[in-house]
């Protein structure tokens, strides 16, 4: 089962927000796909929420648009920033990434992030299987948010 970014965003504003923020505080993040041989391949990206969804789009036959349309599999960590301290936690994202080709929803999404080239580039949008912020929690625990769909938000603490 797989959720829209709209979909988790309902089912839970607040942890979404904080998702948001943390992808908005930098330009760029860390893709993860499979290469053909199954091995995994991590290459950066810029990310965007936009429409109800969350986009990945890259240029045209890059190594990870070919990966994503060979196995739609992915895994996207926000930037943790300068320094050690991951203001807001560290965030993830797991999920498929699924192509768009329809002209419409590509121009749409051009217009707003106004790519190099309108015309040659691959967009896909994302169907959410988890979302995960690690962050430290009254000072002294570990605190992990997990979110799949169709489940409540479980966490976690450690010492």
């Amino acid at each position: 089962m797989s959720y829209s970014w709209e979909a988790f965003a309902t089912a839970e504003p607040e942890f979404a927000a904080t998702v948001e923020k943390r992808f908005g505080a930098f330009t760029h993040h860390v893709l993860a796909t499979l290469r053909k041989d199954g091995s995994p391949r991590t290459t950066g990206i810029e990310v965007r929420f936009l429409h109800g969804e969350l986009w990945l789009g890259m240029m045209p036959n890059s190594y990870k648009a070919l990966d994503l349309r060979r196995d739609p599999r992915f895994a996207l960590q926000a930037n943790p920033g300068a320094g050690t301290e991951m203001g807001g936690g560290d965030v993830r994202i797991a999920g498929r990434a699924v192509e768009v080709r329809d002209p419409e929803v590509i121009a749409r999404y051009a217009d707003v992030v106004n790519p190099p080239d309108p015309d040659a580039f691959h967009l896909f949008r994302t169907e959410l299987a988890e979302v995960v912020r690690t962050y430290i929690e009254d000072e002294q625990y570990l605190a992990v948010l997990l979110w799949r769909p169709g489940r409540p938000v479980r966490k976690t603490r450690r010492t």
